[in-house]
């Protein structure tokens, strides 16, 4: 493959658009909020004072940089060299924390006293809550009703926080409901809050904002590797592990690889649309509404996909496979008792790839990849224990 001198991977359009991707389909009420945040961020990304005190942040406080760990055992038995990027030893036990700093930093620039935000597994919103009693402000956290019955560990450890965790209980009760929510929130609170979205989607300048504040996992691990790994992979909701992982090695031979959950799987199942604010690939019927996504996995659990990935799969530039939820639950298992590392049900997706293509040409035998653990397993303990037999 030719890598071409203009990165994949650059900043959206002045209106936001990643190809025929991204944009801005928001009330006018919030037209004048997300302007504002885009200027903002932009002000604070070109301000050397901002970056270094971010930088402090996630060397003392989020322990970065994480670890990029062989997994000698499982090289061994699949006949290739499996590197993973360590982001479940990242404070509060996942990527989250690095988009979470950065738009705390942000909020608090901006003159906020509260965060907002939308999750799904509870790790986005752990890591809200965490960033609000670190800076001194409120954190409301919308997560929907069936989430939280699967992810009380996390719920608790919001309310411990001191983070107001709100039941959704319209439509599926998942995450895109959480969203739908907090958005709704945020209309009415635009003077006072931020909405710290999670993912890379939303309407612009989120995509790219969190985009930017997750580079730092791919950075980093293009630091760490000797070489360049042959195949990048890590799993795909919303997508922002993979956009961060993917933007430190979009602009090298490196296959980029995003694994969906097979219930969900905008990128693959989906057709162009709108959902939250932005245009991308949706799971959607004939008449345009969206449909339900299936998972184990509540932080895969949702009918989109972020409209940078949209971009760099229809381009080619990156490719996108799905796994079952059985897969996943074999993926959790074999990582565990081959390295002694209980990852996420989200993470496993990825795992469940490699295990699934190992030694078939869709990854050749000898081949070095490199895997993002976005997150560790705790969370999950209650829906592995019921699953697993």
């Amino acid at each position: 493959m030719t890598v071409s001198a203009v990165s994949a991977m650059s900043p959206p359009t002045p209106a936001g658009r990643f190809g025929e991707f991204g944009g801005r389909y928001v009330p006018e009420s919030l037209v004048p909020a997300c302007a504002a945040l885009e200027a903002a961020f932009r002000e604070a990304w070109d301000d050397p004072d901002f970056h270094s005190r971010l930088s402090r942040l996630r060397t003392e406080y989020a322990g970065r940089p994480t670890a990029l760990t062989p997994a000698f055992n499982l090289s061994a038995e699949l006949g290739v060299t499996l590197l993973l990027k360590r982001e479940d030893l990242a404070h509060t036990g996942s990527h989250k924390i690095n988009n979470v700093l950065g738009q705390a930093l942000l909020a608090q620039r901006m003159g906020k006293t509260r965060l907002i935000a939308e999750t799904g597994a509870g790790q986005h919103g752990v890591a809200t809550a965490t960033a609000a009693a670190l800076f001194g402000m409120r954190a409301t956290v919308y997560m929907g009703e069936r989430d939280i019955e699967r992810q009380q560990l996390n719920v608790f450890r919001m309310n411990l926080l001191g983070a107001e965790v709100i039941p959704v209980t319209s439509g599926s009760r998942t995450l895109k409901d959480a969203t739908n929510e907090a958005m709704r929130a945020w209309v009415a609170a635009v003077d006072d809050a931020h909405f710290c979205l999670g993912s890379v989607g939303g309407p612009h300048p989120y995509p790219w904002l969190v985009r930017e504040l997750q580079r730092v996992i791919g950075e980093e691990a293009r630091a760490q590797t000797p070489v360049v790994p042959d195949v990048v992979v890590a799993c795909v909701g919303g997508g922002s592990n993979a956009a961060g992982t993917f933007a430190g090695f979009v602009d090298t031979p490196a296959r980029l690889v995003g694994v969906e959950a097979s219930g969900g799987a905008a990128m693959t199942n989906g057709s162009p649309g709108v959902v939250h604010g932005y245009r991308s690939m949706v799971l959607q019927d004939a008449d345009g509404q969206v449909l339900e996504a299936e998972s184990i996995a509540a932080g895969l659990d949702y009918p989109g996909v972020g409209p940078e990935h949209a971009h760099l799969g229809t381009t080619g530039r990156a490719e996108y496979r799905t796994v079952g939820d059985e897969e996943v639950l074999a993926a959790v298992v074999r990582l565990a008792r081959s390295e002694g590392i209980i990852c996420a049900l989200e993470s496993a997706h990825a795992v469940a790839w490699v295990l699934r293509a190992a030694g078939t040409p869709d990854l050749p035998t000898g081949s070095t990849v490199l895997l993002t653990l976005s997150g560790r397993g705790d969370k999950d303990m209650a829906t592995l224990a019921e699953a697993i037999r």
